[in-house]
Formats: structure tokens, sequence, C-alpha cells
């Protein structure tokens, strides 16, 4: 998966990562910046994809500019899946338009632009689900999909280790769910994995 990476894909996280860095260099609004997940986490993120089970959606909360989402299409490909993604803001859905036709990846990627919480519940089963959108949503978007996650399902939270405090009531309901076995990943930001157990 990561020793034949096609070029157009590296070719638009590179263009992704130059932007991401200028951003936050020249006082590009919070709101504005990609804030995309750094490449470290990106690698991790396609190798838990990797692993989850065959039954289930795959599913992304915060698309932004698609980084994170071409890290997985490397997993949705070899797994034979299709990663649907939400973004709210119509300039970064556009942003990640281009990122796709420029990487060749529209065929394992379904982005959907607009408010995930209307949607995530539709999908009967999540086999893995990434949170990536603001915070104050991380509640809602767990309370939607965790119920749904298959056995052995992932739900995997960015950022946590930045904003422990903006994020505690988030982090206590997942942790407190002993559906779920949660660990703190000390990769990028933070990612909160949480699996959905054996009953």
């Amino acid at each position: 998966m990561f020793h034949n990476i096609p070029k157009p894909v590296l070719d638009r996280m590179k263009e992704l990562e130059e932007i991401d860095t200028r951003d936050r260099q020249d006082g590009t609004p919070h709101i504005k910046r990609l804030n995309q997940v750094p490449p470290e986490a990106g690698k991790v993120l396609a190798f838990l994809a990797a692993s989850v089970p065959d039954q289930g959606a795959w599913l992304e909360i915060g698309t932004s500019a698609g980084y994170s989402s071409l890290w997985l299409s490397l997993a949705a490909r070899q797994k034979g899946k299709t990663l649907y993604t939400f973004e709210l803001l119509p300039e970064k859905a556009a942003l990640a338009r281009e990122s796709f036709k420029k990487a060749k990846v529209e065929d394992v990627i379904e982005l959907k632009n607009g408010d995930a919480r209307g949607h995530v519940g539709d999908f009967a089963e999540v086999a893995f689900c990434f949170i990536d959108c603001e915070k104050e949503m991380f509640s809602e978007i767990y309370e939607r999909v965790g119920p749904n996650l298959v056995r052995d399902g992932l739900m995997i939270a960015a950022n946590v280790s930045i904003y422990l405090e903006d994020l505690s009531e988030f982090i206590a309901q997942v942790e407190a769910d002993t559906s779920l076995d949660t660990v703190l990943l000390p990769v990028g930001k933070g990612l909160l994995v949480s699996r959905k157990r054996t009953p």
C-alpha cells in the first residue's frame, strides 16, 4: 500500500502539504486553513483503515481539501471500498473535488457537501469513521455513528491531544462506552482510536 503510492496521489499530497504549511505561517484565518493531519497521521489512518472488517461503510467527517482522504483512498482501493467523505464548507469541498480529480481517486471517494450530522445515521453498518470536523460536532457524530459500528470497526477522532479540555465531555463519553475499546495514540495532534468490541 505504501510502497506503490500512485504519482498523482503523491503529487497532490505534496501540493496540499505546501498549502497547509503556508496557511500556518501567513496568518490565514483558522476557518480558511486546510487544518489537515500531518503525513505521519495520514499514514496511520490508512494503516488502520486497511485492518477493518469488509462489512460496513467507510466515513470521513470533515474533508477539508482532501489530504487525509487521499491517504484513506490507498486503503479503500486495496480493500475494494468507497470512502464517503463529508465537508460542510463549499469552498473546501471545491478544493477536495480538485484534489480527487488530480489524484485520480474519484472512483474510490464519494464527496458529500453538507452537514454530516444529517446523513451519517443513514449508514446502518459502519466499519470505519474518521472524525476531523469542528470539535463542537464530535459528540453528535459519535452518538450517530457509534451504535452502528460493526464488530471490530474503528472510529477515530483527530486533534484530541491539543483540545483535551474542549473535548473532555466527548472523550469521557467514548471512554465510558463499554461497547468500545479506546486508546489515545500520540500521532500528529492525537488520534483517539475506538474499536467496537465483540459482544
